[in-house]
């Protein structure tokens, strides 16, 4: 087993910051419903010397497990960044601490930092999803808004 396969089972063993925050000041979503991976990053801010400090980071994912680890990871590297500090984070980054990621899952890291960059500029007319950020409050109702098949979405845990 790599260094890469441990890290991210053992960080699925124990996720952290999974599951939304309802006191959130900021949403970003990113992905699609039409392939499957999407992701949403939560960030709660406090104020330090004047600067906007991010005090708490939370996420949902519909993704692989490669996905589900490197937002683990990030959510915990936020704390304590400022915003702007945040938003020069790329994809390498923010998965760092889990090895460098095989050419297949690179997307995964691409995926939390384009929630995080969504969540940051969520104000700003940048952003991908504009509507998701003020109408949908959880990743499933997203998916379920803009699904065109009717359904459920079922989660299922993996056992090892």
């Amino acid at each position: 087993m790599s260094d890469f396969e441990k890290n991210v089972r053992e960080t699925l063993a124990n996720p952290k910051n999974q599951g939304e925050m309802e006191d959130a000041h900021s949403v970003g979503t990113v992905g699609s419903p039409d392939c499957g991976d999407m992701l949403r990053m939560w960030l709660k801010f406090t104020e330090k010397d004047g600067k906007k400090i991010i005090d708490k980071a939370s996420f949902q994912s519909f993704g692989c497990q490669t996905a589900i680890a490197v937002a683990s990871m990030a959510t915990e590297m936020l704390k304590g960044k400022t915003a702007e500090e945040a938003q020069n984070l790329n994809a390498a980054e923010l998965s760092a601490e889990l090895g460098p990621l095989p050419p297949m899952k690179i997307h995964c890291g691409q995926l939390v930092e384009g929630a995080l960059k969504n969540a940051l500029n969520e104000d700003s007319t940048e952003t991908n999803t504009p509507e998701i950020q003020t109408d949908s409050h959880t990743l499933a109702s997203t998916i379920s808004k803009h699904n065109k098949k009717t359904g459920t979405i079922k989660i299922i845990k993996l056992e090892e």
